[in-house]
């Protein structure tokens, strides 16, 4: 059995998409499963802005009926509340009357750090928006969504997943036992870092009750 995932749309756009194969049908899920993972992603720690723009829950699209997976793709749906601040910017129809300046709200100057340099390079555009767009932090709303489903098939095995910050910008933290379900940090700690540059972290992540030879 093979699982894979991918995702589709832009952190301004209408939405976006992850879609999962490889789960197995009759696996009781809802929406509620993964709407709860979501709700740990945007609750982490030193959280942008854009946290208390969006409010994620899914939609299922596909894969799954009457509460169980039906054993082909499953789509998950998350509409981006902040698509209609963005409307005249990320719309896909090009404009009528196309405006001399070029586009709205174009990026010209590379950020350091950032996909915008490669990614223009890469995909031979001029207005690195149509790079940043999906190298974004956003888009991994959808990575959460399709682990989600994952987790859920592993406790079905009694396979529990956790994770913690183990150290960011020197400062180094001891592993939390139980080990969480969702990664953690010392906030007091993560304080106490003087953020003069690039700080460097490291994270762990384990699996608990995970049988021998579980495959690829």
């Amino acid at each position: 059995m093979t699982f894979r995932f991918t995702t589709a749309g832009e952190s301004h756009g209408r939405g976006l998409v992850g879609i999962l194969e490889g789960i197995p049908a009759g696996l009781p899920v809802s929406a509620a499963d993964v709407d709860v993972e979501l709700k740990r992603r945007q609750g982490g720690y030193g959280r942008g802005a854009r946290m208390k723009i969006e409010s994620d829950r899914i939609e299922w699209l596909s894969g799954v009926r009457a509460g169980e997976t039906l054993g082909s793709p499953i789509a998950m749906l998350i509409w981006n509340r902040d698509w209609e601040h963005w409307q005249d910017v990320m719309a896909p129809e090009a404009d009528a009357t196309p405006d001399p300046l070029g586009r709205r709200r174009q990026v010209t100057r590379p950020r350091p750090g950032h996909a915008d340099l490669a990614g223009s390079l890469k995909y031979d555009r001029q207005d690195a928006r149509d790079i940043l767009e999906r190298a974004s932090a956003r888009e991994t709303v959808a990575r959460v969504a399709c682990g989600a489903v994952c987790k859920k098939l592993l406790r079905e095995f009694g396979v529990e997943i956790g994770s913690y910050v183990a150290e960011l910008g020197g400062v180094i933290s001891r592993p939390p036992s139980p080990l969480p379900h969702h990664a953690t940090s010392n906030n007091s700690r993560v304080k106490s870092v003087s953020i003069s540059g690039p700080l460097g972290a490291r994270w762990t992540s384990s699996s608990m009750r995970t049988p021998p030879h579980p495959g690829r």
